[in-house]
């Protein structure tokens, strides 16, 4: 639990997707400030910039903000929902993240949507079951329930992912196949980074002898 005094503290809910896929581009982002874009990340950032606009709207008896604004000091975090549906009667808080794509192996996109899911618990105080991740490439939603399983992932992700940043400590590269699917290996060099140079083997070995 983060002190409610200290906002400054709480970590953008995106550090936890990022640091799922690779606690060293986490840090490069969030420690580092670099940031690379290629064709994927940009139309990532148009999809997010038309759905982030901010306001609402209103369809049948679905209310839906859009940027608003998250906190939880519970798993000390910060950020902004592309789109919260606020359904029924009273009205419940359904988180709606939008990806270009399609669904990915890993579960990334699934600890981003779960941590707007537990800071709106927390800001409204009633139950969030689940949100939905909508991905370009089918243009269907994928329903993801916020089970105790990724309500665990998601608390152990968010606090390795603020210690890692509160230590300032960027880790070492580790060369995976993701790093092709990555707009920062160019300037992370996994495959430069991960062994030592040349020469430093060399001593390396000649000292051990």
């Amino acid at each position: 639990m983060i002190d409610p005094a200290a906002e400054d503290a709480l970590i953008p809910i995106s550090a936890l997707q990022h640091h799922l896929f690779c606690p060293r581009q986490c840090a490069l982002i969030h420690l580092e400030g670099l940031w690379a874009e290629d064709v994927a990340t940009a139309e990532g950032r148009l999809l997010h910039e038309r759905v982030d606009a901010g306001g609402a709207e209103s369809r049948s008896a679905v209310t839906v903000a859009r940027g608003l604004q998250l906190r939880s000091f519970g798993l000390g975090v910060a950020g902004r929902a592309d789109a919260v549906e606020f359904r029924g009667r009273p009205p419940r808080p359904y988180p709606v993240e939008y990806k270009r794509g399609k669904p990915k192996a890993h579960r990334a996109d699934e600890v981003q949507l779960c941590a707007q899911g537990l800071c709106l618990e927390e800001m409204f105080g009633v139950p969030v079951p689940e949100g939905a991740l909508f991905y370009g490439t089918p243009r269907r939603r994928q329903v993801v329930a916020f089970d105790a399983a990724l309500r665990e992932l998601t608390a152990g992700v968010a606090a390795e992912a603020r210690a890692m940043l509160a230590a300032g400590i960027t880790p070492p590269p580790r060369r995976m196949p993701a790093c092709r699917r990555c707009s920062l290996e160019a300037l992370c060099r996994p495959a430069r980074l991960e062994k030592p140079p040349r020469v430093a083997r060399w001593l390396a070995a000649q000292i051990e002898a």
